[in-house]
């Protein structure tokens, strides 16, 4: 029993596709019988026409990708858009690392661990860019003798 105009109106008074039209199959007589858009409209109301839910777009892949990006995956060469300046600009990174170099330089001074004189040398070193590091702080400071014996 083709059903064709049947399912073209219940998608009209639907107002959906009729790929999303559902008849039940137990009342496929009382639909036949429906010519009318008043009679699919009240067979609409009895439920016996329904309308499949919308297939939405699974978020599942998203999420796994979140999941592992928190993790600190997916930040390889491979996945930059952009300069290594792009993520961390210049001026930030030399902020971080100015920071923490004058930082160590400070508490070496109020330890009283270098001199003065010496701190204010490294201070200026590290202003125009000498060391690389706390680590290379320290290395200077052991090779020039300049640390502080406590005796």
């Amino acid at each position: 029993m083709k059903l064709n105009t049947q399912k073209r109106l219940a998608a009209a008074v639907m107002n959906c596709s009729e790929k999303r039209v559902l008849f039940d199959q137990d009342a496929v007589e009382s639909i036949s019988e429906a010519i009318t858009k008043e009679d699919i409209r009240q067979l609409v109301n009895e439920g016996v026409i329904t309308k499949k839910p919308v297939r939405g777009i699974s978020r599942v892949r998203a999420n796994k990708i979140l999941v592992q990006k928190r993790k600190g995956r997916r930040k390889g060469a491979g996945s930059h858009k952009g300069k290594r300046t792009a993520r961390l600009p210049a001026k930030e990174a030399w902020m971080n690392k100015i920071r923490a170099q004058r930082g160590l330089l400070s508490t070496l001074r109020s330890e009283e661990a270098i001199s003065q004189k010496d701190y204010r040398d490294l201070y200026n070193k590290a202003k125009g860019g000498f060391f690389r590091s706390k680590r290379h702080i320290n290395l200077y400071i052991d090779e020039h003798n300049m640390r502080k014996t406590n005796d």
